[in-house]
């Protein structure tokens, strides 16, 4: 079990960041920008800045399906699982000003109430999970983060195909505590879903032996 603490605030998204999967922003982002962008870029708005990015790859895509339907499973349906928690992929939060697609978030279902009515969900996540990428993992641990906090989601999973690693952060008082972390092909039982175990190799299926 690795333990550490990652303060709520962190600081303030700069506007200076460059690259493919982020625009530096002269005006405070609307609503509109996201509806602008092509079908094929995913808009999301942290701290007033417009962040973009494309579709994930085939690896990414599959590591975040593989946690949807492990989980799903056990913690929606109730097969070898307690159930009562509904799993949304890449849902549209809208956290204050501050508007997230996280790859997966699971609501207990007594807090799902109104979650299908709209087209964007206002209800703060239970749970989220981000699938890293070298593009995405700055704002991911550090801008994304701190929004989740500051609206009471109360666990986070990263997760990083390309190192085959699992973290497990558990918001507390003093900022995000990371609980355990897990590796390659390690046996799994991490909150909010310690009921289920599950080798995380199974988050892996590309660097699975052929059979």
């Amino acid at each position: 079990m690795c333990l550490s603490f990652i303060p709520i605030f962190t600081k303030w998204l700069e506007r200076s960041q460059t690259g493919p999967m982020s625009n530096a922003q002269t005006k405070i982002a609307t609503y509109a920008d996201i509806e602008a962008l092509p079908p094929h870029i995913v808009g999301e708005i942290l701290f007033g800045s417009l962040i973009t990015h494309t579709r994930p790859s085939p690896r990414h895509g599959a590591a975040a399906s593989s946690v949807g339907g492990i989980l799903t499973q056990g913690y929606q349906f109730g097969n070898g699982g307690p159930g009562g928690w509904i799993f949304i992929v890449e849902p549209e939060l809208h956290l204050g000003p501050h508007i997230l697609v996280p790859d997966i978030a699971g609501w207990k279902i007594e807090h799902s109430s109104g979650l299908a009515d709209k087209a964007w969900i206002e209800t703060p996540p239970d749970w989220i999970c981000e699938v890293l990428s070298p593009s995405t993992e700055r704002y991911d641990r550090h801008e994304k983060q701190r929004v989740y906090g500051t609206y009471s989601v109360g666990y986070i999973w990263h997760v990083n195909p390309a190192t085959r690693l699992l973290e497990v952060y558990e918001r507390q008082e003093r900022g995000w505590l990371l609980m355990q972390s897990f590796q390659d092909q390690d046996q799994v039982s991490a909150p909010p879903f310690e009921a289920i175990t599950f080798n995380l190799g199974l988050f892996w299926p590309f660097d699975q032996p052929a059979t």
